[in-house]
Parts: C-alpha cells; structure tokens; sequence
C-alpha cells in the first residue's frame, strides 16, 4: 500500500481560513448537537418575545426572585448546620461551565472573524446583519440561558457556609437580567461584551475547578485583573455604540458614525449595569489585593460595600441585645453618663 505523499497529508490537514478559523468547521457539530436536544437544528432558531422560554421580563423577574430567596433562605436553613463538602459536584459544576464557555467561545469567533474581516469593526457591532444575525442569536440565547445555570455558584457558596458578598450576589442576578435586555433589545454590540465575558469565563471556571482539585494557582489575582480589563473595554465599546446611536437619531449636529442596531432601554441597561460592575470589581481589587491604609474614605466605603457579606438579621439582632445588656448592667453599677454641669 503505497504511503501518502507528505503533501498530499499536509492539504488534508485541517488549516485554518477566514471562514474556518479553527480550520474545520464548527457550526455544522454545533447544529447536530443542538437537534438532539431540541428536536430541530440551531439554523431553524429562532428567538421571539414572548414565545421563547424565559424571553419575558415577568420571566426573568421570577427567577431572580426565586435566586435570591433561595440564598436567603438556604443561609437561614444552613445555620445549624454542618457545611457539605459537595466536591464532586463542584468540580462538575465548574468543568461544565467552562466546558460550554469555551465551545461558545469558539462559535462565537467563528461567526464574528470573517465578518469583522470583511466589513469592518463598525459593521459588526452597529449593522444588524453584522452583529445580529440568526446564527449569533442562537448563541446570544443559549449564553443568556448559562446565566441562570450560574445561579447554582452561590447555592455551592452557602451549603459550604461561605460568605456571601454583595458583590458577588448583585453581579449573577444583575448579570441574567442584562442579557435579557441585550436580548429582547437585539443589541449587536452584544457580541463584544459576551465574547470578552466567555473569555473570563474559561480562566475563572477552569481556576475553580484546579483549585477544588488542591491545584495551587499563583494566577488568581490575574481573574479579576482581567474582569477589570474586560469591563473597561465592554464600556468603550457600548459608550461608543450608545453614543452614535443617540446623535445620530436626536443630535445630527453632533459628530457620529451612524446609526446603531438596539433599542434605547438596552442602552441605558448595558451602560448603568457595566458602570456598576467596573466600579464594584475595582473596588473588590483594591480591598483584597492592594490594601492601603491612607485610602480615601470614599475608597474605603466603596471597598466595604463590594467585600462586605451581606447582613445577617440574627447576627445584628443578638448584636443590638448584647449592647443593651451590657448598658444595662454599666447603669447598674452606677456607670452612669456625666449631666452637664450649670
């Protein structure tokens, strides 16, 4: 049997191209796959408000309701309470995650490389047929989906009796609702922030699942470095598209670029929730890496605010009994406070 000519293997390799950046094409995998589960492929998607699963507001709402009163209410049966272990699962939960942020990462790359070669930054962040095509709102829906698949992060954190921060809870929650915004708001910037977000994502789970194997890792800090980095960039971008949308629309007289795909309430959404989320994870840095004392009082409050766990109503309540017992007793020993003299 003759043996095949070194070139003749090299062009059956797959090599990668503007269309097939990973060299073979990944999309027609991903359709198969997405059949099995939904009993149609990923082209015949098709995402409608008000008919697809959780495409609400009423929806969205519900869970973010039934997220918090389950953390509230898993803290307050936890109390007496040994922590679970739960590491199998964890290591589940956490390979799963990454695991599906790096296929919808790959995906995304695939659909976005030839159309940002081709056509140019601006068109694939502000023309629908750019940034909004059905293949990326198949992937736009299923990474919006993942976002209460990561609600489960916190219920690991109170079955383990770890401490529950404001920062970490107000980022999954806000998080599932700014998705649905970009969502129903059809947004093509949206592939910038999700993209940079999966990115994170694959670092973050990958570190949690080593970490829960007993793996040391010297790069921790560089987690939230690069959310910092990610959420400055998100911001440049959406600032830009929610500028040249506004002047272009209402203030022609203003310099601009055109027009942008999205409606205005997704805007506002995207610009207030990523500006709260840069402020926080600056805030959580500096209080966990970069500590110094001669801070501004303004930094230290945001500092407090983003590490801080949230209050426990048990814990203030024997608080304020124990401070008044011990009033109580100093009066009765005569530690009276001093009056005024006349």
């Amino acid at each position: 049997m003759a043996t095949p000519a070194p070139a003749a293997l090299w062009e059956s390799l797959p090599v990668p191209t503007l269309d097939r950046p990973f060299g073979v094409h990944l999309w027609p995998y991903f359709s198969k796959a997405f059949g099995v589960v939904a009993g149609y492929p990923a082209d015949d998607f098709r995402f409608v408000a008000s008919k697809t699963p959780l495409s609400t507001l009423r929806e969205s709402l519900i869970f973010s309701v039934i997220y918090y009163s389950i953390i509230f209410g898993g803290r307050e049966w936890m109390r007496n309470r040994e922590p679970f272990k739960l590491k199998k699962l964890f290591l589940i939960h956490n390979f799963i995650l990454t695991s599906v942020s790096a296929v919808l990462l790959a995906l995304f790359i695939e659909q976005l490389v030839p159309t940002v070669a081709r056509h140019g930054l601006f068109y694939a962040i502000c023309d629908s047929e750019g940034g909004w095509t059905q293949p990326l709102v198949v992937l736009y829906y299923l990474n919006y989906l993942t976002k209460y698949l990561e609600f489960l992060d916190t219920v690991f954190l109170f079955l383990k009796k770890k401490p529950l921060t404001f920062l970490h809870c107000y980022h999954h929650g806000a998080t599932a609702f700014l998705c649905y915004t970009q969502l129903v708001g059809s947004t093509s910037v949206s592939w910038v922030v999700i993209t940079l977000n999966l990115t994170v994502h694959v670092v973050m789970y990958w570190y949690y699942f080593q970490s829960a194997r007993g793996v040391k890792i010297w790069w921790k800090e560089w987690i939230t470095r690069l959310q910092i980095i990610q959420f400055v960039i998100d911001l440049g971008f959406v600032y830009f598209a929610s500028y040249t949308y506004f002047t272009s629309s209402y203030f022609q007289w203003m310099p601009n670029s055109g027009q942008c795909a999205g409606e205005e309430y997704a805007a506002f959404a995207g610009i207030g929730t990523l500006t709260s989320y840069l402020v926080l994870f600056i805030s959580f840095y500096f209080a966990t890496y970069k500590k110094d004392r001669k801070a501004p009082s303004s930094r230290k409050t945001l500092r407090r605010m983003s590490q801080a766990p949230l209050p426990d109503p048990h814990v203030v309540a024997n608080a304020q009994n124990g401070h008044a017992k011990a009033s109580g007793s100093k009066r009765a020993n005569g530690a009276t406070p001093r009056s005024r003299k006349g």
